[in-house]
């Protein structure tokens, strides 16, 4: 049965204060206690769903995840998301497993980092993800690394190894970091599966439920669910180019919290450098208060032009900077291979807590990592992937500035994957992003990046994934999407006109 004709006639309200998702669960809903869909009809996936209503799937998700709380819908793995009986949906499966689930975050961007990695729906333009082009990939390096060293290593390295990591790559890294001026040694260093997880690990450790946490706004998505789903309360420090010490100091001195997330090193999503004065003052007044700062830094190696000043771990005089890095920007993602830089004493703490999750972190990507750092072809691909970026950078900047200069702002990013855009139009980046997909091109609506998604004229755009010419059509795409609600804005101004009696 085509159920999509039984939805594709609705229309969601974009000035209405509910959530997209919310809309469409609601209209589902109604259409299901209706007996209009019937008990144990298969509803659109994802993705069919996103498109009918040309909204972003991570609003279809959570549409049906909300449904299938209320006991309307089941989900059958592999196999599609269903009506269900009313009081049988314990009687479609074995185990009632959402009675078992814990509580988790309900809001609309739960599941916005899954859905950012996911492939895009055919023809569509995806703006949204912060990934690599993986053109770029030095796949054929690595194949030559493997085939060169296999018959070469040890069997026992692909045993199991230490949780802190493979100690070969441990030492690699301290050498690689000491060349940034960030002296470190083997003990200092903990290998992670992703940084992702030394987020992860570092709430398990640190955090508890209310305890106080200062981060950034906007700032990285998966750290604000992270923090959120400890039961952290965040302290938000407003985006400008100068960071608020007073606001910082007052959240200090009122909340003492467990710790601040920093991004200093173009940040995401607004490519900001935090300065090298700034850094100084930072330094000390942590020092001062015995702050501990994570300082996430994926970024600071693609740098298209002047060179960023020292990491804040560079400057640590305390030892309370505890230093995230990844691989996964540099080289790809694939590798799931991150690693942090703390005091023994915190490494020994997170490893004890890290082999509960995974024991160690995958052995064969860190021994090709290691004979790739050793062997020096990191600078190499470096000097590539940042020639490629900076000319995709500033293609995308010029089409911006040509094609939507009138409808939206932006600062040209120094390094990194993104360009932070803000409307000039009265109209939300939700409405935008709806509208936009219509005509194939996603990216990710500023809301995402606050803890009170209160700023709704912000998006964020990746120039890194796709080649000029893709980029060249994904903003020719944009400015007819900007270009199309400037119109139906004006139409609908002229018709509230026509209302008024002329006098």
């Amino acid at each position: 049965m085509d159920i999509s004709k039984h939805l594709n006639s609705s229309e969601l309200d974009s000035s209405d204060k509910q959530p997209l998702y919310m809309q469409i669960a609601i209209l589902i809903a109604d259409k299901i206690r209706r007996q209009i869909l019937q008990p144990g009809t298969k509803l659109p996936p994802e993705r069919e769903l996103a498109e009918l209503f040309a909204v972003s799937r991570t609003t279809a998700i959570n549409a049906y995840r909300h449904l299938e709380q209320q006991g309307l819908v089941w989900t059958k793995v592999g196999s599609g998301t269903y009506v269900a009986q009313a009081r049988e949906v314990e009687s479609l499966s074995e185990v009632p497993w959402p009675q078992l689930f814990t509580a988790y975050p309900q809001n609309p961007i739960t599941s916005i980092l899954r859905d950012l990695v996911s492939t895009p729906a055919p023809g569509t333009i995806s703006l949204a993800a912060g990934m690599p082009d993986p053109a770029l990939y030095p796949m054929e390096t690595f194949t030559e690394l493997f085939n060169r060293n296999i018959g070469k290593t040890d069997p026992a390295h692909f045993g199991h190894i230490p949780t802190e990591g493979y100690t070969p790559l441990r030492k690699a890294i301290a050498v690689m970091l000491s060349e940034k001026g960030i002296p470190t040694s083997t003990e200092n260093i903990l290998t992670l599966t992703g940084s992702q997880q030394g987020l992860y690990l570092l709430s398990k450790v640190i955090l508890e439920p209310g305890d106080y946490v200062v981060m950034e706004a906007p700032t990285f998505i998966g750290a604000i669910q992270v923090f959120q789903a400890a039961g952290a309360r965040v302290l938000s420090l407003p985006y400008s180019e100068k960071l608020s010490l007073e606001l910082l100091e007052d959240f200090l001195i009122r909340y003492r919290p467990k710790l601040l997330y920093m991004i200093p090193t173009y940040q995401n999503p607004t490519g900001r450098v935090l300065s090298e004065h700034d850094r100084q003052d930072l330094i000390k007044l942590a020092k001062r208060h015995r702050l501990v700062i994570v300082e996430d830094d994926p970024y600071s190696d693609l740098c298209y032009g002047e060179q960023p000043p020292q990491a804040l771990k560079a400057l640590d005089s305390y030892g309370g900077v505890v230093y995230l890095g990844t691989f996964s920007k540099i080289l790809f993602p694939g590798l799931r291979t991150g690693y942090l830089v703390g005091p023994p004493i915190l490494i020994n703490r997170l490893a004890l807590e890290k082999q509960f999750v995974d024991l160690h972190s995958n052995n064969i990507a860190q021994w090709l990592v290691t004979m790739f750092l050793n062997e020096g072809m990191l600078p190499q691909h470096l000097t590539t992937v940042r020639r490629e970026y900076k000319k995709r950078r500033d293609t995308m900047a010029k089409a911006l500035q040509r094609l939507c200069a009138h409808q939206i702002e932006f600062n040209l990013p120094q390094g990194g994957f993104f360009f932070w855009c803000k409307l000039k139009q009265a109209v939300t980046s939700q409405r935008l992003l709806q509208e936009a997909a219509k005509n194939r091109i996603s990216f990710v609506p500023g809301e995402a990046f606050h803890t009170v998604p209160t700023h709704d004229k912000e998006f964020r755009l990746c120039f890194t994934t796709h080649n000029e010419a893709v980029l060249l059509e994904s903003v020719q795409r944009l400015s007819k999407t900007l270009i199309q609600i400037s119109k139906k804005t004006i139409d609908s101004d002229e018709q509230s006109c026509s209302i008024w009696p002329i006098i």
